[in-house]
């Protein structure tokens, strides 16, 4: 391996899923400024709108996710070609 291509500032960090508050820890590089309490301990935060617990992929549920109101920009957007 070649030395000094590789980031040093691992640590455990918290990821969470803002849909259905699922946290949970690995290691990682992101940066965050906010943080969470995990079993009394305090770990940088990253939060996250999918996560494996809540991906339809994963769950086999179909749930819509839409944070950024992008469903409701298109039909507005194409309401005029509706007959």
């Amino acid at each position: 391996m070649r030395k000094g291509i590789h980031p040093e500032n691992y640590r455990v960090v918290a990821f969470k899923d803002m849909s259905n508050d699922d946290v949970f820890l690995t290691k990682s590089t992101a940066d965050t400024n906010e943080t969470i309490e995990v079993d009394g301990v305090e770990y940088p935060l990253v939060k996250m709108e999918i996560s494996r617990t809540s991906h339809p992929y994963y769950t086999g549920k179909s749930k819509l996710v839409d944070t950024a109101g992008r469903i409701d920009k298109f039909k507005n957007k194409y309401a005029k070609f509706k007959k």
